[in-house]
């Protein structure tokens, strides 16, 4: 393969968004951005900078290579020699997707690379990323954008994107501490009573028609009974200003794993508000990050020299 570039942007995600576990997800507007480079040569080239630029292996265990090479494999292609050069924003381990967002990022590299060649459809791609991530709640709305609805069926991970009402205001509290996917999900048990997985069913119902069309009934509408208390002791901190915000009338969850806070405000005086009174209740200091709702998902394109956009 001879010398090619494409740049790659992929939203953050929250996924959960209370009710809708391992369901529910939502993209935001903070991105990742890399060039990846296909070489004459091989071998392989990574310079990381912004989030996790001091943790992220550079050698060829860095998730956005693993998720390219995933790909090239599926498609019966080798790797070429890889230059990848990549501005990281997306939090962390904060709860807001950043190795979905690294996963989708590589495949949609590889999408770039193999264009012409291999053509990667939006299932092919929904089905990879879900195989590398394990679940398809935050790969899905950084995939396509927008509010996604992500299920399993015989054929494998599906999705259906729906418009988010624009009165919806997404604030996002990030803390300084980090907290572990898989520790935060073996926390949630296994089995819950009917009643609660009834009580679920019928706020994720309603979290749907809130997101869409009536944004006055999300606080109601983001209840949940089958995961959030029971990861409430890994991050008291988190539970804690859910809880305060909540209790004034705004619709706070944890996003996605934790340990940052989604609040779904209904307005961005409402969302001011609720800035506002995160300051004071907690010892914990918490940034706030006032967004928007990702429409596009991730995107590529040909970023070689010469190439038109």
């Amino acid at each position: 393969m001879s010398e090619r570039s494409v740049a790659v942007r992929v939203p953050a995600t929250s996924a959960n968004l209370g009710p809708g576990f391992d369901t529910l997800g939502l993209a935001l507007s903070v991105y990742d951005e890399l060039v990846v480079t296909a070489l004459p040569e091989p071998g392989l080239e990574i310079v990381v900078s912004g989030e996790g630029a001091a943790d992220v292996p550079t050698d060829a265990s860095h998730l956005v290579v693993r998720a390219m090479a995933y790909a090239f494999e599926a498609c019966g292609r080798s790797l070429p020699g890889i230059r990848l050069v990549a501005h990281n924003t997306i939090p962390h381990g904060r709860g807001m997707g950043s190795s979905g967002a690294a996963v989708v990022a590589g495949l949609l590299a590889a999408k770039g690379l193999l264009a012409g060649d291999v053509e990667l459809g939006d299932d092919t791609l929904l089905r990879l990323a879900t195989e590398l991530e394990g679940h398809p709640d935050n790969v899905a709305p950084a995939l396509f954008g927008g509010l996604t609805i992500a299920w399993m069926d015989e054929g494998g991970p599906q999705h259906k994107k729906l418009l988010v009402h624009r009165g919806v205001s997404p604030l996002v509290f990030v803390p300084d501490f980090t907290m572990s996917t898989s520790v935060a999900r073996g926390l949630a048990p296994l089995q819950v009573t009917r009643e609660d997985a009834v009580f679920n069913v019928s706020r994720s119902a309603l979290l749907i028609a809130a997101l869409t069309q009536s944004p006055e009934l999300l606080l109601a509408a983001t209840e949940d009974k089958l995961h959030q208390s029971y990861r409430a002791q890994a991050m008291p901190a988190t539970d804690q200003l859910v809880r305060a915000l909540r209790a004034q009338g705004f619709a706070a969850v944890v996003s996605g794993a934790g340990p940052s806070v989604l609040v779904l405000a209904d307005g961005p005086g409402q969302r001011l508000a609720a800035a506002e009174l995160a300051a004071t209740v907690t010892d914990t200091p918490w940034e706030p990050l006032m967004l928007a709702v990702d429409v596009k998902g991730g995107t590529v394109r040909d970023y070689t020299e010469g190439a038109t956009a």
